[in-house]
């Protein structure tokens, strides 16, 4: 069953008198597991819903409704199915302790790749899930590959009861289900040979495979599990050489780039980045493939929409990898504003040296390298580093951040979000 959270006024539910605290139980005596029995189960314009009201009164609703009409209930999450694995270049093993509890949550759970593009290894996955993938035909889903080859997947994932997921992914490919894949690449480990097996045999799968993203392991100071070689420059260079062999393969047998490098490998390298044509619709934006190149992409088309900001002091927070790329584009903003923008490189104090990634960076950081800038106006750091409830991953919130600071701070993912007319900063009084 699923528990009702909330009812839309003037809804559906809410004229059958469906509250709060409701267990959805069955629809057409079909028992509710989650939200997707509950979205694919009722997406018919007639049904019968068995349900239980929280004062335990049994119901049953027979529904009729216009075609396309919905519901109108909110349901409780379901409980996240965790992950068995221990790959030594989880992020989970790589935090510190005494962060909050949600953190520590490994989730590798198949219905979340389904609904919000998290990847998961599908290690978990019994003949009932596989099954219900296809009825439910949840596709595209979005799948931490690694390796192919079931030895070395095993060495990584650090558990030998994977299963052999080149068997899993034909048995979805054959059955119409189509993924986006991910290879966290540790040296020594999945690269090489076993690397070129694993784009084969990824290859293989035709059209089911949309697209697959090579990344360079990352660890912080606290991956205690992760014993591999560091991806430095040269390793970062030859990826980079076989993803550019197998897209030119792609582009030739398939009109498809299929194979794509994440910005880190790029950076790593040394190479610059490719142009948005490169990308096509971005399909892994949020694993940083292609993030840098969509950037840019979007100060370019919202130059025309940001105001005058003449004498205006700008402090650009951000981390040490973004660093060498962000002169270029205050440089647009600039000429375009007449503001003068300071680029400030944060850090990061909470996973060490070896995390640069502006989103991971964590309030204490902020407020280092901000708390003496008085010389401001305002300033402006990463958006991604503070989550849906306004926290760093250190647990300080935004709000106790931005008021221990001399200046006026906002989150930014692109700049323009918060420089156009209708963002606070632009309306701030001149210097």
């Amino acid at each position: 069953m699923v528990r009702v959270t909330r009812v839309q006024p003037g809804s559906i539910a809410e004229q059958l008198g469906i509250v709060p605290g409701t267990d959805l139980v069955s629809i057409n005596e079909r028992p509710l597991e989650d939200f997707l029995d509950w979205e694919f189960l009722s997406a018919d314009d007639a049904f019968v819903v068995a349900a239980r009201l929280p004062d335990g009164t049994e119901v049953e609703y027979e529904i009729e409704r216009e075609p396309g009409e919905p519901m109108g209930v909110e349901l409780a999450p379901p409980t996240v199915r965790r992950c068995a694995n221990r790959c030594e270049f989880c992020f989970i093993e790589g935090l510190p302790k005494g962060l909050r509890k949600p953190l520590y949550v490994r989730d590798d759970d198949y219905r979340l790749s389904f609904a919000y593009g998290n990847f998961a290894t599908l290690s978990n996955l019994k003949d009932r899930d596989i099954a219900r993938i296809l009825e439910y035909r949840l596709s595209p889903l979005y799948v931490s590959v690694h390796a192919t080859p079931w030895e070395a997947r095993k060495v990584l994932l650090n558990n030998p009861r994977v299963p052999n997921i080149v068997e899993q992914l034909t048995r979805l490919a054959e059955g119409g289900i189509q993924f986006h894949g991910q290879m966290v690449i540790v040296p020594g480990l999945n690269d090489g040979d076993v690397l070129e097996q694993s784009l084969t045999d990824l290859w293989n799968l035709g059209d089911a495979v949309l697209s697959v993203a090579l990344v360079p392991v990352g660890v912080t100071q606290f991956s205690h599990l992760y014993n591999g070689k560091s991806m430095d420059r040269d390793r970062a260079a030859a990826l980079l050489e076989v993803v550019h062999r197998w897209e030119a393969r792609g582009l030739a047998e398939r009109d498809d780039r299929w194979v794509f490098g994440s910005d880190e490998l790029y950076l790593l390298a040394g190479v610059p980045l490719p142009d948005a044509a490169h990308y096509g619709e971005f399909a892994q934006i949020e694993n940083g493939v292609g993030a840098v190149t969509a950037l840019r992409a979007r100060v370019r088309e919202g130059l025309s929409e940001l105001p005058r900001l003449d004498g205006r002091r700008i402090g650009v927070v951000t981390g040490v990898s973004m660093t060498p790329l962000m002169p270029d584009l205050l440089e647009q903003i600039a000429r375009v504003t007449g503001a003068t923008f300071e680029l400030i490189t944060a850090e990061n104090s909470l996973f060490g040296p070896t995390t640069t990634t502006a989103g991971l960076l964590v309030g204490a950081d902020i407020t280092r390298v901000l708390a003496a800038r008085t010389d401001l106006d305002f300033a402006l750091i990463p958006a991604e580093c503070i989550n849906d409830d306004g926290l760093f991953l250190d647990d300080q919130s935004f709000v106790s951040v931005r008021e221990a600071l001399p200046m006026p701070v906002y989150p930014s993912y692109d700049f323009i979000d918060a420089l156009v007319p209708e963002g606070d900063a632009a309306v701030l009084p001149a210097a």
